[in-house]
């Protein structure tokens, strides 16, 4: 493997700059603690998922796909693209075997044709289930350690941490929602 090499004068100057300007590692504002248990979090929560996925074939992406279709029924392919922010040729592959295999339907929409509408099958609902269930045991037994005071707390925490100015109608459904009960 190549050495990099940093002695350039350019490198040597931005060197110097980045040493005047404070710095939050030197200064400690690095959040290094929660952002690697949000790794690990996230990592273990997938898990249970991702190992009854590959049973199927499926991953992640399938994974959000029928979370989100099924949540949300009559959700647009539009829509859905909006909410996971990944390609039409990413969706489409996914979407093409969750259909072929009976996990989601696709309708045209009522008013406008050119719309599709996602449905999951009962075939859909019951792998969604049976993924929300692993997902929320390992809800449930982390938040049995913090207590009901602190299960409202993670969700205002994981509420700030979204960006609000996204213009997603499921997470304006979500926002919402969480309005109406405050």
């Amino acid at each position: 493997m190549a050495d990099i090499n940093f002695s350039s004068p350019q490198a040597a100057s931005d060197s110097r700059a980045a040493e005047s300007r404070p710095s939050p590692a030197r200064d400690g504002a690095l959040r290094w603690d929660i952002i690697e248990l949000l790794f690990f979090a996230y990592r273990d929560f997938v898990g249970d998922a991702d190992h009854e996925l590959e049973a199927f074939g499926f991953g992640r992406a399938h994974h959000r796909v029928m979370h989100f279709v099924y949540r949300y029924p009559g959700l647009k392919v539009a829509d859905l693209l909006d909410v996971l922010r990944i390609t039409k040729q990413s969706l489409g592959r996914v979407l093409k075997q969750l259909l072929d295999e009976g996990y989601i339907v696709q309708k045209t929409g009522n008013n406008d044709r050119r719309q599709r509408l996602l449905y999951a099958t009962a075939k859909g609902e019951a792998l969604v289930a049976r993924l929300a269930t692993l997902q929320t045991t390992r809800i449930d037994r982390a938040l049995e350690q913090i207590g009901p005071a602190g299960a409202e707390t993670v969700r205002r925490f994981l509420r700030a941490m979204i960006d609000r100015d996204d213009p997603d109608k499921v997470l304006e459904t979500i926002f919402g929602a969480a309005s109406a009960k405050e």
